[in-house]
């Protein structure tokens, strides 16, 4: 398989979890603007998680970008973080329609734990595949924010059955931290 197929697999595959999540967004059957009230949280999860589908997608296509071939081991590698990536749509109802509870907001956490594990394992297996002296092992360097997000998220999970709010606010700023662009596998292709 070419990376060409590989990515456009996951491109494939991403959109339909946007779409199923957009799809779990039920609109209210009364006309009045106050019947949306109760819609906010569903929203808010739905806008989450699309920013973090899309930061996925985006980082993807930019790994893709750095690699010149892929291996049997980089297809599951992909295929393992297609799996979490998969839950989102899951979690992301189960948040909105329980109102930031703890079980959901920790299922939530573990998920993109295990998302952001996933991608740092499909990022390495890329990088083995390469070899340390690569544009992809240059660009991607220590990975910093990576190792970041994971530590985030290993802290939210448990914060969630304190007070699922602080959780909240961690995946919102790990999701923060990723849309200000990273410009590193750019800049190494350019040089």
């Amino acid at each position: 398989m070419t990376k060409e197929r590989m990515e456009a697999f996951s491109d494939g595959v991403l959109a339909v979890f946007i779409t199923i999540m957009v799809l779990d967004m039920k609109p209210p059957h009364d006309t009045q603007l106050a019947a949306m009230r109760p819609l906010i949280p569903v929203f808010l999860s739905y806008v989450l998680s699309f920013i973090y589908v899309g930061i996925y997608w985006n980082n993807h296509h930019h790994l893709l970008h750095a690699t010149q071939q892929v291996s049997g081991a980089v297809l599951w590698a992909n295929l393992h973080l297609m799996f979490w990536l998969s839950l989102i749509p899951f979690t992301t109802a189960w948040v909105g329609e329980n109102h930031v509870n703890a079980w959901p907001v920790a299922l939530y956490g573990i998920v993109l734990l295990c998302a952001a594990i996933a991608y740092y394992i499909l990022t390495r297996v890329l990088i083995h595949l390469h070899g340390q002296d690569s544009t992809l092992a240059k660009s991607v360097g220590e990975d910093k924010k990576g190792k970041i997000s994971i530590a985030v998220y290993a802290a939210a999970v448990p914060l969630a059955f304190v007070q699922p709010w602080i959780a909240t606010a961690g995946y919102v700023i790990v999701a923060v931290m990723w849309l200000i662009p990273d410009r590193r596998i750019e800049r190494e292709i350019a040089e």
